[in-house]
């Protein structure tokens, strides 16, 4: 059985969506972090509304950033959230 990916949602990711965590089993033809995003869209209006200025979203697998081309698979952790400012 394949393992469900873990996908966390933070800030007004967590608000569109309206869920702090999902698992999923990526489909074979998902296994970038931007082919994940393009799949996440389409799972609703809260889904697409999160992911709709994509360059407003930051991701990290296995807490680690990732950009766009960075691979995901199955068990893994990815979490979304907004871009990140300290002072």
């Amino acid at each position: 059985m394949t393992r469900p990916t873990t996908i966390l949602y933070f800030a007004w990711l967590r608000e569109r969506t309206g869920v702090a965590q999902e698992e999923i089993v990526l489909p074979e033809s998902v296994r970038t972090v931007s082919a994940l995003v393009d799949l996440l869209a389409a799972r609703g209006a809260g889904h697409a509304a999160a992911f709709s200025n994509r360059r407003t979203v930051r991701c990290a697998v296995n807490q680690e950033f990732a950009d766009p081309s960075a691979p995901v698979g199955p068990g893994d952790e990815v979490a979304f959230f907004p871009p990140v400012t300290g002072g």
